[in-house]
């Protein structure tokens, strides 16, 4: 495994839960030579036993002498798991910004990618939801390619330690079902099948982004989130589905869901001046020319 993971020289902040994919992957990661690795830990406040987990992190960063930082997010136990999520990246992306890190790592692997694609098919979070958990600008998730499998070996065969997280194995939240339920049921076949078109999907998502990225300025006041109503009005619908999206991500709007963006881009094209379209991640302005989009 070593072999294969290997990351540019450079400082890297390093997410560790305390489970069993983060430190092995900290494990892989500590015995290469250039990296400039620091310890990040979030504390959602989820479990009552939180707090042992960020103390075994903390102590795992100690043994491999590299620096950690915590922080905790209070969340309480009816926190969602989008919310646990943003509050963990919102941490890590500052920490980052503030010791001016190349990127974040997390642990991630392919099994989490099968996960999150089935999870984003179910909710019809569109085109994106098929291969959204992909090494970006500012994350690198290094063990992308490799299977649970491979990880819990790697963990058994040097002797690493790590924590269980007991609500990981309740199936009423959606991951965790499709985790113990669904995928045990999924062939090698029916497996390979699925990642590649996964990969596939991530090449076209490419392509059709570079296509609306140029033609996001025509539609746009100054480069701002304030959309030309009229030209907008002239694109079918399947089209602004997509610049709809397109816009929301590249303004880093919170996620939106397939439903609510068919209704924004109907909102837009046949609401009177003077509405107003609201949406969980914000709202937007219409005049007689333009649709201002503003964050919440």
């Amino acid at each position: 495994m070593n072999r294969l993971i290997k990351l540019q020289p450079g400082k890297y902040i390093v997410a560790v839960s305390g489970g069993v994919d983060s430190v092995v992957m900290l494990d892989v990661l500590a015995q290469q030579e250039k990296l400039d690795l620091i310890v990040a830990h979030f504390d959602h406040g989820i479990r009552v036993d939180s707090a042992d987990d960020q103390l075994f992190v903390k102590k795992l960063a100690t043994k491999y002498q590299l620096p950690f930082y915590s922080k905790s997010g209070n969340l309480g136990e009816n926190a969602s798991e989008e919310k646990a999520r943003d509050a963990r990246y919102n941490f890590l992306y500052q920490l980052a910004s503030e010791l001016e890190a190349r990127a974040v790592v997390t642990a991630h692997h392919q099994d989490d990618v099968l996960e999150t694609c089935i999870i984003n098919l179910i909710r019809g979070t569109g085109r994106h939801g098929l291969s959204s958990l992909r090494s970006i600008p500012g994350i690198e998730r290094p063990f992308i390619n490799l299977t649970k499998k491979q990880i819990l070996d790697y963990a058994a065969l040097n002797n690493l330690t790590w924590r269980e997280d007991p609500t990981n194995n309740d199936i009423q939240y959606m991951r965790n079902k499709i985790r113990h339920v669904v995928l045990p049921k999924i062939s090698d076949e029916q497996r390979t099948v699925l990642l590649n078109v996964i990969e596939s999907s991530a090449k076209i998502n490419q392509d059709l982004d570079k296509q609306l990225e140029f033609m996001l300025p025509r539609l746009l006041h100054k480069g701002q989130p304030v959309l030309n109503r009229k030209a907008f009005i002239s694109l079918d619908h399947s089209l602004s589905r997509e610049l709809i999206h397109f816009l929301l991500r590249k303004f880093q709007f919170a996620s939106v869901d397939k439903k609510t963006i068919d209704r924004i881009v109907v909102q837009i094209k046949t609401l009177p001046a003077g509405k107003v379209i609201n949406f969980t991640a914000g709202k937007i302005y219409l005049t007689k020319r333009s649709a201002r989009f503003i964050k919440n």
